[in-house]
């Protein structure tokens, strides 16, 4: 129907100029080395196999199809290993590694940061928190926790009070669960979320209860039937209305249109504006005439009677939309601003879709109407990012000429283009629309932390392009504004034109003038040599374990002495708690090497999964096509072997053996749902969310029913924050069939809180009747250990003990932590602590095991333990709690905070920072316990401990000395 009442529109073909396609290229610049030799055996033609590929290739396949072309790569030479094979593309070289400069702002105090976030946003008043919220989005934009991101951006939504505001945040949220990847979805489609409401958006004004309220559309579906008889009645009315020769007997003025009359009533016409007022009762000639002329005005006939219609009853029913276009531009030549805003109104509600929006959106900017311009804007901005390649509103939004015109109807924003910027970013930082991006970005940018990251992601982009001189500029222009951080641009982009030494100079001296953090050690490591580099890359290992680059760097410089085993010893350390595509392709690269086929293997699909579209070596080949080589030299497996394959790695707790597996079978059979479900209950224990998501939609996309469709999307609402969204989802699952999942997912979402007797028998019900359902033995031993915990809080401990056993008895390795829980709460800690032994000996990834299993010991093993969890995963937070509170008992409260600010300087967790506060609290050290209370509170507002801490330290703050 829409599309109908636009027909004569359409015929502007506004709509051509989204329909040109752009063809880009772009070569990934690449390694060398040099050596020649020969080889043997399989490997040999392995390898070879890979050499001819390289000689093969006339053009290098990519991912980027944006218009940034770099210089052209040169091929590398073959080299020769110890062993004699032949290795493609050379051996990875500790000349070629660098870090990455991160482009979201860095601090180099997180807590103070976090603190300083949350007291300007308590300090400010509810509806002018919106900034405030954006900031925070800032700051976490750049942990690994996307929960906390989109925590910020959906509070941003909820107060924001401009229509403007609304339509941005909404659609960033939108974004963020990527729902265009859905087939079948809707960009307009909110799913009852009224803060996501593409009607909600457009009403202006604060309502901070908007997060509980169920969206406009919702109460519009509810209502259709009623709104179509009520429409029917009032054409009834209108129909039996009198005819039109009343109307004219009341009017007292005619306005001519060539031969046409329209007959008004000059009080309503004048009422409309001053202009109006003042050409129909001041000094004008017009003043004292019945008919006046107003045919050079350009306007029709049916735009002057739908003004004196307008005049008369204030509605614009029943009216065409180009009728009401025309009356737009007659209330905007007349200031008329009651008429030109509710023409403004009435055109953004018929605005639905892209065609829509292309057709309407010169309008609203030729007008300068804001609704009908957020209304285009809002369905630009839900296609994200499909509808960056529609040429028209790329150059509305790129050029400085667009900018303005935004600015004019009162669109052009520093939260408009940092989206833009984002979604620009993540497709192809290189490109020029990123560019042209944010240098609008820049230009909206107010002083404080907008010019911070504007600046910053300017230089980074530009460093990315190789433009070294003007990323030094605006990296020094982010140092200006205040972030220290990018002085690590500013050292990079000197060292890429050639002064290293100036570089080195320049990290040296942010070292001694700040609290050293672990990524000026490792930036500065790039501009020194020797043992000088590699004791720089310790300092960093050990403030900061999580950086990557330490670690590589001293892989490939094992792998240079010829030695690795230490080389792949290296790069396991952070891999085995810190999984990533770059260190995975390097452990791949090591185990061709050492001919290792198997292993390698394993890696390429384990990165495939992570990333499908990464380039191996030096972004020269393709993971897909690496696997086509390597399948050969490795034994076959069908798909009953993948799934005892499966069963064996998940069982001895090798998540990313089983991701390997996974990725193999779905190879096999990439419409199978259940292993995409699979793959992204694997990504989440790795700790990979956007790729357990990616997953998840898949899964959900490849549903061959509407019962397991639903049992996906109530994942992928859970895992986004949407819990009773979630269980609806879960509900109606099971009302269409009875499955496993549906009541997995059911009970898991309920168990997501404080249960009480009666929840806990319910959600025992609930898990009981999933183990009815059929399933395979990977869910059910899943099912029977929750289940099992569930037994435990209820302190039934033999029930509890029976699912740990069923559970260990099909291979679910993870139960025999559960069941010595249970042997613990029955006072056997030696039977506790033989049965966490047993996980530690079969399980791959067993940090949590030694962690788990120093609670059934004494003090000193305990210690072992967990020091051996530390070492395992540095990110674990359970041993430095466990080691501070053990230091605090002897009465060393200085050892105690420091044990606690070396894990919270590389991972600011909201338990440590709780339990440095109450240390803070208790040595009187009240101004510290409330930064760490304001830092805990910013990433949980709602913690109701720490809210009791932090004003209990306020209050002895305010008292006098």
């Amino acid at each position: 129907m829409q599309h109908n009442i636009f027909q004569t529109m359409r015929s502007l073909k506004i709509i051509e100029g989204c329909k040109g396609t752009q063809v880009y290229t772009i070569n990934p610049s690449s390694g060398t080395g040099t050596g020649t030799g020969t080889g043997s055996g399989i490997g040999d033609k392995l390898l070879q196999q890979l050499h001819d590929h390289i000689k093969s290739q006339t053009l290098i396949r990519t991912k980027s199809n944006r218009n940034f072309q770099p210089p052209n790569a040169t091929p590398p030479s073959e080299v020769v290993f110890c062993d004699g094979s032949l290795l493609p593309y050379a051996l990875p070289m500790t000349d070629l590694l660098e870090p990455k400069v991160e482009p979201s702002l860095v601090s180099l105090d997180f807590v103070e940061t976090l603190a300083s976030a949350y007291r300007r946003a308590e300090d400010r008043p509810q509806f002018e928190r919106t900034e405030v919220f954006l900031e925070q989005c800032t700051i976490f934009r750049g942990l690994a926790d996307p929960k906390l991101f989109r925590r910020s951006l959906r509070s941003a939504r909820q107060h924001a009070t401009n229509v403007h505001d609304k339509v941005v945040v909404a659609a960033w949220l939108r974004h963020e669960r990527r729902e265009d990847e859905l087939i079948g979805s809707s960009s307009m489609d909110c799913s009852g979320r009224n803060l996501e409401c593409p009607r909600a958006t457009l009403e202006p004004g604060y309502d901070p209860e908007s997060v509980f309220d169920r969206c406009l559309c919702t109460h519009a579906r509810a209502g259709d039937h009623d709104s179509d008889d009520a429409h029917s009645e009032m054409t009834i009315e209108v129909d039996d209305e009198p005819s039109s020769t009343s109307e004219e007997e009341d009017g007292d003025m005619s306005f001519f249109v060539g031969e046409d009359e329209i007959r008004c009533n000059r009080f309503n016409i004048a009422s409309l504006s001053r202009p109006f007022n003042t050409m129909l009762y001041g000094e004008f000639i017009e003043s004292k005439r019945e008919n006046i002329n107003f045919s050079q005005n350009c306007f029709s006939v049916e735009a002057l009677t739908a003004a004196k219609e307008f005049s008369r009853s204030k509605s614009l029913s029943h009216l065409e939309p180009k009728v009401v276009l025309e009356l737009l531009s007659l209330a905007n030549r007349f200031c008329c601003e009651e008429m030109k805003n509710a023409c403004d109104a009435h055109l953004a509600l018929l605005v639905c879709d892209m065609d829509d929006a292309l057709l309407l959106i010169e309008y609203g900017l030729e007008e300068t109407a804001y609704l009908l311009v957020a209304a285009c804007l809002q369905v630009y901005l839900r296609e994200l990012p499909g509808s960056m390649q529609c040429s028209i509103f790329v150059k509305m939004f790129c050029s400085p000429e667009g900018r303005d015109r935004l600015a004019m109807a009162g669109h052009a924003s520093f939260v408009l283009y940092y989206f833009l910027s984002q979604i620009s970013m993540e497709e192809e930082m290189r490109s020029n629309t990123t560019v042209m991006l944010l240098e609008r970005l820049v230009e909206c940018a107010k002083d404080g932390w907008e010019k911070q990251v504007a600046f910053h992601q300017m230089g980074a982009v530009m460093l990315e392009r190789k433009e070294y001189k003007d990323a030094q500029h605006w990296f020094e222009s982010a140092v200006e504004a205040g972030h220290v951080y990018s002085v690590v641009g500013v050292a990079r982009a000197k060292y890429k034109r050639g002064h290293t030494y100036s570089a080195y100079k320049l990290m040296n001296s942010l070292i001694s003038e700040h609290k050293p953090v672990g990524w000026m050690y490792q930036e500065r490591s790039l501009y020194c040599i020797g043992k000088e580099k590699q004791m720089d890359l310790l300092s960093a290992t050990e403030l900061d374990p999580t950086l990557s680059f330490p670690y590589k760097f001293r892989a490939v410089s094992y792998l240079e002495e010829n030695k690795i085993g230490s080389a792949i010893a290296e790069i396991n350390k952070i891999i085995g708690f810190k999984v990533s595509s770059d260190c995975l392709e390097l452990r791949a690269w090591f185990l061709i090497a050492m001919e290792d086929y198997e292993g390698a293997l394993r890696d390429v699909r384990a990165i495939l999964t992570l990333d499908p579209n990464y380039m191996m070596f030096y972004g020269h080949m393709h993971g897909e096509q690496l696997i086509e080589l390597l399948s050969p030299v490795v034994q076959q497996w069908c798909q009953a072997d993948c799934w005892m394959q499966l069963y064996d790695r998940w069982s001895s707790v090798d998540d990313i053996g089983s991701l390997a597996v996974v990725h193999q079978m779905l190879a096999n059979d990439p419409g199978k749902s259940l292993l995409r479900f699979r793959q992204s209950l694997l990504l989440l224990r790795l700790n990979c969310p956007k790729a357990a998501m990616r997953s998840l939609r898949m899964a959900r996309n490849h549903s061959n029913s509407d019962h397991e469709r639903l049992v996906y999307e109530g994942w992928i609402l859970y895992d986004t924050g949407h819990r009773e969204e979630a269980l609806t989802k879960a509900e109606e699952s099971i009302t269409i069939q009875r499955s496993f999942e549906a009541y997995f997912l059911k009970a898991y979402a309920l168990a997501d809180s404080n249960l009480d007797s009666e929840s806990s028998k319910y959600v025992i019900h609930l898990l009981e009747e999933a183990l009815r359902c059929p399933s395979d033995g990977l869910r059910k031993g899943q099912a029977l250990n929750n289940l099992g915990s569930v037994y435990v809080d209820c302190d039934k401990l033999d029930l509890a003990a029976d699912c740990y056993m069923n559970a260990l008895n099909i291979k679910h390795t993870r139960a025999h932590q559960g069941l010595a829980r249970v042997y613990h709460l029955k006072n056997h800690r030696k039977a506790a602590y033989d049965e966490m032994t047993k996980l530690i000996e079969k399980a791959r990834s067993n940090a949590s095991a030694y962690e788990k299993r120093s609670e059934y010991c004494d003090r000193d093993m305990a210690k072992s333990d967990l020091s051996m969890a530390s070492q395992l995963d540095p990110l674990r937070t359970y041993p430095y709690r466990y080691r501070a509170a053990v230091l605090m008992d002897d009465h060393k409260e200085s050892e105690a905070i420091a044990e606690l600010s070396r894990a919270i300087n590389f991972k600011p967790d909201l338990q440590l920072l709780h339990l440095r506060a109450a240390f803070y609290d208790s040595m009187s050290d009240f101004v510290s316990a409330v930064q760490d209370c304001e830092a805990g509170l910013c990433l949980d507002p709602n913690h109701n401990e720490i809210l009791d801490l932090c004003k209990k330290a306020r209050e002895h703050l305010r008292e006098p000395k």
